[in-house]
């Protein structure tokens, strides 16, 4: 009787684990998944003899009889279940087990075979099987990353760009500091404000928003500053400005490049006195309030053009925040996308939807103008609108219609027009390089520097990885927190 056949455990292909206790079931199952799936193969003749195999091993795919002398597929099941629950299984049922095989399915199998088999039938369900471990263990692995994090509330990621902006709100935070919060539209400058606030030690008081852009210029100075009553046609009664109502919180001024100059002369002077005089009154009152400001315009170039208070600029600029735009943080581009989702099917009940790999490498790719805001309402608007229980990529010419469509290329065509005066070797080489290099560092940022389960996600032997590694001059701790982890 056949025991087991065992692989070498270095390998980082896929593992089918194979349990039957017919040697011939044995042996044809074993040539066709080889054959087919590309993948390597371990054949047990018992429920016990697999069960230990799970010990030495870590298959992505389990298929069972559920009829053994030993331990049956049902037994096997459950302590499979116990042991790993992203291991996907399959039982293999006979004429009058179909009942057993349908228990099976509740009890946590992913698909039953009925004997006799239909090969092709075999393959799409063992490649099925794998893609559905893929997903389930790069969502844990994704998962476990986001756990270790610990950015101000609102923020996801640990690339450099993003990481020095977060280091520089966590240091300025507990000041009274003026902050200019620079950035494109859509890279979470409100996000940034609320981070500046929360830790501070006025957070117990609520931070209040000016959307300056939003208001007329007569209704935005009487809305910061307040009236009396009287002041003005339809002044009815008192009313106090915002300044006034964040008096001992932080107030932001958001888009604060839109502010008309007239109103930036009564802006200079809270800031540099701590008063404010409201509209209809000759007294001026003493406000305590820390101001943070936000933009996605160059003030230097509003400067130049009279539009923009030069000495306002410098009162404002006492320390500057930059978020980053999504070219800039890349790498974090799969977190975000693991974490809008994981937000969004708990918020719209639709935990059960998966995901298709190439869908998710296609979001990846894509070149997100909108930065987060655009990343977050395109993954918000797949789960609200995916039909069926699986976003593939058909699905997403419809739900992304509003998006940019082409993937994530630098401007100038992917890179390639500063290379159409090199020779032909050269530039060739030159974008292998910028291409093997982006996905290195990405694939090795998602599965946080580990080698082993990087060279398995893309499909390299774990040396091969290793020597493209070595030829970029990239070192797999350099994406690890705690290098004693690394494999």
């Amino acid at each position: 009787m056949i025991e087991s056949k065992s692989v070498e455990k270095t390998t980082n292909r896929k593992l089918v684990m194979i349990v039957d206790d017919e040697p011939d079931m044995l042996s044809m199952l074993e040539l066709v998944i080889k054959k087919k799936c590309n993948c390597n193969v371990v054949s047990a003749a018992s429920g016990l003899i697999a069960l230990s195999l799970l010990k030495e091993h870590s298959p992505d795919v389990v298929i069972s009889d559920i009829k053994m002398p030993d331990l049956d597929g049902l037994g096997l099941l459950s302590k499979i279940r116990e042991h790993d629950p992203s291991i996907s299984v399959v039982i293999m049922t006979g004429y009058g087990t179909i009942d057993m095989a349908v228990q099976s399915l509740k009890e946590g199998a992913y698909d039953f075979l009925q004997k006799p088999f239909d090969k092709d039938h075999i393959v799409r369900v063992v490649n099925n099987c794998l893609e559905r471990t893929l997903l389930l263990r790069t969502n844990k692995q994704l998962k476990e990353k986001i756990s270790t994090l610990s950015p101000p509330q609102g923020f996801v990621g640990q690339g450099a760009a993003l990481t020095r902006a977060l280091d520089l709100i966590t240091r300025v935070a507990d000041t009274d500091a003026t902050v200019l919060i620079r950035g494109e539209s859509g890279t979470g400058k409100e996000v940034a404000a609320r981070a500046l606030h929360s830790l501070s030690n006025r957070r117990l008081k609520k931070m209040i928003t000016v959307n300056c852009p939003a208001l007329p210029e007569h209704v935005l100075e009487s809305e910061l500053f307040g009236y009396s009553k009287g002041a003005f046609t339809g002044a009815n009664h008192e009313k106090k400005g915002l300044f006034l109502e964040a008096h001992g919180s932080t107030i932001l001024l958001d888009e604060v490049a839109d502010i008309p100059v007239s109103i930036q002369t009564k802006l200079l002077r809270v800031l540099q006195e701590k008063e404010i005089q409201p509209l209809g009154q000759n007294k001026t009152i003493k406000v305590d309030v820390r101001v943070l400001a936000s933009t996605n315009q160059d003030l230097e170039a509003k400067i130049r053009a009279g539009e923009f208070r030069e000495d306002l600029f410098y009162r404002l600029n006492v320390v500057t925040v930059t978020m980053p735009s999504l070219r800039e943080m890349r790498e974090d581009i799969p977190l975000l996308i693991h974490h809008f989702f994981v937000k969004f099917k708990s918020q719209y009940d639709r935990e059960n939807l998966l995901v298709s790999p190439d869908v998710l490498q296609h979001l990846g790719q894509r070149r997100w103008s909108g930065n987060v805001r655009e990343l977050q309402n395109s993954i918000k608007r797949i789960v609200l609108l995916s039909a069926g229980g699986k976003v593939e990529m058909p699905d997403l010419q419809d739900l992304l219609q509003n998006s940019q469509e082409e993937p994530a290329e630098d401007s100038n065509q992917g890179g390639f027009t500063d290379l159409y005066t090199t020779p032909y070797n050269e530039a060739k080489s030159k974008i292998v390089q910028r291409f093997s290099t982006e996905y290195l560092r990405n694939l090795l940022s998602v599965y946080n520097g580990n080698v082993t389960n990087a060279a398995a996600a893309c499909g390299l032997e774990r040396q091969g990885l290793q020597r493209i590694m070595r030829r970029y001059k990239i070192v797999s701790s350099d994406f690890k927190k705690n290098p004693s982890d690394l494999i």
